[in-house]
């Protein structure tokens, strides 16, 4: 079999990667042709071979080519179809059928930039499929590169969660670097864009957290009866990868309290701004008010008007407006001293 490497793009079949482990400590890397020639001679294979194929699911051609070449579960198909939904793994046909979200590589802490990854997963065919490239099924990909050994389809599984769990933690320490930068420039009254920053994050962090978070339930009821085929070793291994998911999913729920905490602080201080200009506004308001009384009186075109022959009368004027305006201010200001 010829050593074949590939890029995102895919072959005409729709495959961009294939590895066939069990010849040696590295995985042997395959094309749609070496692939499709193991298939056919899958049962004259050594026990411990199995291979992985990676499709793009974007190639109108993969979903074909699976359907005439592999064996797979029709929950597998329908799954493909049923677009992205909260992370799991079910047993189906005594085949693991996994739906696993993630990050686009050039992740920016948008909702768009989370895709799905889907896999069927047997003793001796782990086929995984996606439409955009995926941080954790690379960094998967250069493990296998790198000669890291995979003993069995079900480690692989395992290495993909434990993968997508160290994405997840890195998205947790740089949405923790943020908030940290907002919290500063909030301290030092330097905070421009303020709720809007915040809550868009606490968006995409709650959004990540119901799409990565695996599904207890189907989860629970696979790891209690996996498939004979599954070794007693990669069920404990599952569980513990688990485990992991679920303190890094604490670690976002943490974040996601201090978000709504930053977010209340902020409002807090927008409602003191506010009630501070309020009551400026009053104030003014207040004080104006004698002038515009009397102003109003003076000016209307009636007979009778008083001082209006007086030769101080503009001066007596003002002193009565100054006088109304200066009690008016006292009162504001002893009444916010007593309140």
């Amino acid at each position: 079999m010829e050593v074949a490497d590939f890029s995102y793009g895919s072959d005409p079949s729709g495959l961009v990667w294939g590895y066939l482990f069990g010849r040696g400590a590295q995985a042997l890397a395959l094309d749609s042709a070496a692939a499709l020639d193991w298939l056919n001679r899958a049962e004259q294979q050594a026990p411990d071979e199995f291979i992985w194929l990676h499709f793009n699911l974007s190639n109108a051609a993969s979903e074909k080519w699976l359907k005439t070449h592999v064996r797979l579960a029709e929950e597998f198909y329908e799954t493909l179809h049923q677009g992205s939904r909260s992370t799991r793994i079910e047993l189906a046909e005594n085949t693991l059928i996994a739906v696993v979200n993630d990050v686009l590589h050039n992740f920016s802490f948008e909702a768009s930039d989370i895709s799905t990854l889907w896999l069927s997963v047997t003793r001796r065919i782990v086929i995984s499929a996606r439409r955009t490239p995926l941080q954790s099924i690379e960094r998967l990909r250069q493990a296998v590169k790198g000669e890291e050994p995979i003993r069995s389809s079900v480690e692989l599984l395992v290495h993909l969660l434990r993968d997508q769990a160290d994405v997840l933690v890195k998205i947790v320490r740089d949405a923790g670097a943020r908030v940290d930068d907002i919290e500063d420039r909030l301290l030092a009254g330097r905070l421009t864009r303020k709720r809007e920053d915040l809550g868009a994050l606490r968006r995409v962090l709650v959004r990540l957290q119901r799409l990565l978070a695996p599904e207890p339930a189907a989860l629970f009821r696979m790891l209690q009866r996996p498939p004979a085929w599954v070794a007693e070793l990669d069920t404990q291994e599952l569980r513990q990868s688990t485990e992991e998911f679920a303190v890094v999913l604490r670690d976002m729920s943490s974040l996601q309290e201090r978000i709504k905490l930053l977010q209340e602080e902020i409002a807090a201080g927008v409602n003191e701004d506010n009630n501070r200009s309020l009551f400026v506004l009053t104030i003014v308001t207040v004080l104006a008010l004698p002038i515009n009384i009397i102003a109003g009186m003076l000016g209307m075109n009636v007979g009778g008007i008083p001082l209006a022959q007086h030769p101080h009368g503009f001066l007596i004027i003002a002193v009565i407006v100054v006088s109304f305006t200066v009690v008016a201010g006292w009162l504001v200001i002893r009444m916010q001293k007593n309140s």
